[in-house]
């Protein structure tokens, strides 16, 4: 009897120490603490920032996707700006007609191993989706709170100059996008009913086996696999949902925790409804939300710069001036790359890998047809939407004096200054920006978690069903330590993905010969 009471005793006494404190604290704190103590070192390790000057540091890890996106625009002779054109045509369809053409006899499958070409069955073509499908896909999982909020603290840390380095940053992202999405393709393994499963998992353990180095490549695939699932149920799922549970409820006038588990129920139900359905139907569903999204809040920013027009000449100034100024040097890379890219990513997560998740699911023969195509993910995501987010709050210089307010508050502000109901606006945005993020997010997660536990059904339901529930979990309660988790275990993907990208650059510069080629015999 003794030891039975004592059995339980043992069993129910760390409950109690919980209860207790939960008595004292409330459960998000408790759990903040606990996390973080449990997690602390992995964070400060991906974010430790190499020192500038007293005070002010950039983490590492921005230096080493900075580094490498410089090295490919070279290696690949700025195809960023030399390929746009063909980026534009491929998405409009006018390439179409070569993915009917036989394989080329000299380069041989576009896929090592035969399982493309042998085993597609999907309407003729290899792989899920159009090439502006895949486009689409990707940038709802980029075009998010980054945009909005990133920006306005970017420029209230490093002024106005902030916004040129955010275009450079732009620019050299959409090589690095290049790259990572047409190993995407040419490595992918697609299933004997047309399924796709790529990204950097598949050319990490693929593309280093062809290499020799086959055991590098499984450790660097595992490890990808890991950071991307730690990825997807927090800052691509819970951060998500959280934010977007907080702005609706500011604007309702909604407190308290019923009601974010009520809008986290709703928004689980909306995402399940659409990740169940598989690339296709997250596919179906960016190619309308993103478009509409996008569309929504930059003719709300352009209506502001028209009727301010006269003063776009002198933000430009500002920014021009501001940039290679003390400040904007050094504060302008701090601010855009370290505060805003942090919390959206690096808001197009050029050199993470995960882009090269959606973009491996496009119909086509010719992967560099795809790493073409996701050049404009970058331009899209940093050069245009985030640089006319910048000119609005330059223009309505709701940066100089903040009073408090910052990310999407200031972001509304400036808005509001000019278009006083756009805080209503900003809040569909932001959910509508949240949903296409999360949904994207569960498929790169869901992609890793078959590539780690097998390619069943109940992998697909159990993947899913998690996904779901974390959903709940992020609009019901604030963890900010399971976010700064989340947010490192993404900027680790970065680690393992661009050192197989740069091993691997001789077999994109093959394919892009190789799509080149096909272009020029087609015309």
């Amino acid at each position: 009897m003794k030891k039975l009471l004592l059995s339980i005793f043992t069993l129910l006494f760390p409950l109690f120490i919980f209860a207790q404190e939960t008595a004292e604290q409330s459960i998000d704190d408790i759990i903040n603490e606990k996390f973080g103590w449990l997690t602390g070192w992995f964070v400060e390790g991906i974010f430790y920032a190499i020192p500038i000057k007293e005070g002010v540091g950039i983490p590492w890890v921005v230096v080493y996707l900075l580094g490498f996106a410089t090295f490919f625009t070279i290696y690949f002779k700025f195809i960023n700006i030399g390929g746009f054109a063909k980026a534009i045509n491929t998405v409009r369809g006018k390439y179409d007609d070569i993915d009917h053409h036989e394989v080329d006899p000299m380069y041989g499958d576009p896929t090592p191993g035969g399982d493309s070409i042998e085993t597609i069955k999907v309407e003729g073509k290899e792989g899920e989706v159009s090439h502006f499908q895949a486009l689409t896909a990707a940038l709802s999982g980029t075009v998010g709170l980054g945009n909005i909020a990133g920006v306005a603290i970017a420029i209230t840390i490093g002024g106005p100059g902030a916004t040129f380095w955010m275009i450079v940053a732009g620019l050299l992202g959409m090589t690095s996008k290049f790259a990572e999405c047409t190993l995407g393709v040419k490595y992918r393994d697609v299933g004997e009913d047309g399924t796709v499963y790529g990204g950097p998992m598949y050319y990490l353990k693929k593309g280093l086996n062809e290499k020799g180095l086959g055991t590098l490549g499984k450790i660097l695939a595992a490890l990808f696999a890991i950071f991307c699932i730690g990825g997807s149920f927090g800052g691509g799922n819970m951060f998500q949902a959280n934010q977007a549970a907080q702005i609706f409820n500011d604007v309702a006038g909604f407190s308290g925790g019923a009601s974010g588990l009520i809008f986290g129920v709703i928004m689980a139900v909306f995402v399940g409804i659409v990740i169940i359905g598989g690339v296709k139907r997250i596919a179906s569903v960016t190619e309308k939300v993103v478009p509409f999204m996008v569309g929504v809040y930059v003719l709300a920013a352009l209506v502001i710069l028209g009727v301010n027009f006269t003063s776009i000449p002198d933000a430009f100034s500002k920014i021009f001036e501001g940039a290679f100024a003390p400040m904007g040097v050094v504060g302008g890379f701090f601010g855009v790359l370290v505060q805003g890219f942090r919390r959206a990513a690096f808001s197009n997560e050029a050199g993470v890998g995960s882009a090269a998740i959606a973009h491996s699911a496009v119909k086509t023969k010719y992967p560099a047809s795809e790493g073409i195509v996701a050049l404009l993910e970058p331009f899209i995501d940093t050069v245009v939407v985030c640089t006319i987010t910048a000119l609005v709050i330059v223009i309505t210089g709701n940066y100089v004096d903040v009073g408090g307010a910052s990310g999407v508050q200031l972001t509304s502000n400036a808005f509001a200054s000019v278009l006083p109901w756009f805080p209503y606006v900003l809040t569909v945005a932001v959910i509508l920006f949240a949903f296409s993020t999360m949904i994207s997010w569960s498929y790169y997660g869901l992609q890793s978690w078959l590539f780690l536990f097998g390619k069943t059904n109940r992998n697909v339901v159990t993947y899913k069903v998690l996904f779901c529930i974390f959903t709940i979990i992020g609009a019901s309660i604030s963890l900010g330590a399971v976010t700064d988790f989340s947010d490192a275990m993404i900027f680790a993907m970065a680690v393992p993905n661009l050192v197989g990208v740069s091993i691997l650059l001789p077999r994109v510069r093959d394919e892009l010969a190789k799509y080149v080629s096909a272009i020029k015999a087609n015309k």
